[in-house]
């Protein structure tokens, strides 16, 4: 595979969409799985397929449609949750159905034979084009931008949102700008993995890097590297064997996190042994 790498551009497309993927997804994903925001994620990612299905039907790019409505679908969520209005369950379970729905819709009304959907459900990492990896490009920079420019507030928000907002934060501006990154976020990952695998990958590499971390820092900076590592070893498995890139991808972040999660546990379990052992002994 490394002779096709640099062969084939559809190849290099889908390292470099990898690699970007990899950075949001250890940035926002450790806040996500941190502020127990990953049911909220699912609802934005759906959502998207609303529009990717109205940018099919009126003609222009389906991946901007799709960050149209997740931007919209997280600054709704958002308002409606802090409003208080309704519980945040259900209205993420609404959101989540009539994104899809709409997308189904819009797929209907247009003339002709549908599209093939597929690789905005479930990804295709080798079907990456270098207008797509422009878009990615630019929203995982300001992803990228946005969590360094606030890092401090973001610790202070994470840790405690209530005392952070005593300290003087923002923290209404930090929910709302949070939900916007999560949409971002989606954006960058509906081509690589898929919007019904998008909460896997946003997912995984934190939790993992969650068991070896408490540092914020080291917790972003281990997601990433265990993104790569996942979005590389899938692409080239997805190469070698002909599968569904998404898929593997994100089977082999599950069973990353396993394999770290039993190494844990089996450590802390001799820790606790010895321990005992130790205090039976004196």
């Amino acid at each position: 595979m490394i002779q096709a790498l640099f062969e084939y551009r559809f190849l290099q497309n889908a390292l470099y969409a990898g690699i970007l993927a990899s950075v949001v997804c250890g940035i926002i994903g450790v806040i996500i799985v941190e502020k127990k925001l990953v049911m909220m994620s699912g609802g934005i990612a759906h959502t998207s397929y609303g529009g990717v299905g109205l940018g099919y039907l009126l003609g222009f790019e389906p991946i901007i449609g799709a960050f149209l409505f997740s931007v919209c679908a997280a600054l709704g969520i958002g308002y409606i949750k802090k409003r208080g209005a309704s519980d945040s369950d259900v209205v993420i379970g609404l959101f989540w159905s009539l994104g899809m729905a709409l997308g189904i819709l819009f797929i209907a009304l247009m003339p002709g034979y549908p599209p093939d959907l597929s690789s905005y459900l479930f990804g295709n990492i080798l079907s990456v084009t270098r207008s797509d990896l422009y878009i990615m490009l630019c929203l995982t920079a300001v992803v990228a931008l946005v969590v360094i420019l606030f890092y401090q507030d973001w610790k202070a928000y994470l840790f405690d949102d209530q005392f952070a907002a005593i300290m003087g934060v923002r923290t209404g501006f930090l929910g709302y700008l949070l939900l916007i990154l999560v949409a971002m976020t989606v954006v960058v990952l509906i081509r690589v993995v898929g919007i019904i695998l998008v909460l896997a990958l946003l997912t995984a590499p934190a939790a993992t890097a969650a068991l070896f971390s408490a540092d914020l820092k080291n917790r972003m900076i281990c997601a990433v590297v265990l993104g790569n590592l996942c979005c590389a070893a899938g692409l080239w498995a997805s190469y070698e064997l002909n599968v569904a890139s998404g898929a593997v991808i994100v089977i082999l972040s599950v069973i990353c996190y396993f394999i770290a999660y039993g190494a844990r546990a089996v450590r802390f379990g001799r820790k606790r042994k010895h321990a005992a052992s130790s205090a039976a002994c004196q």
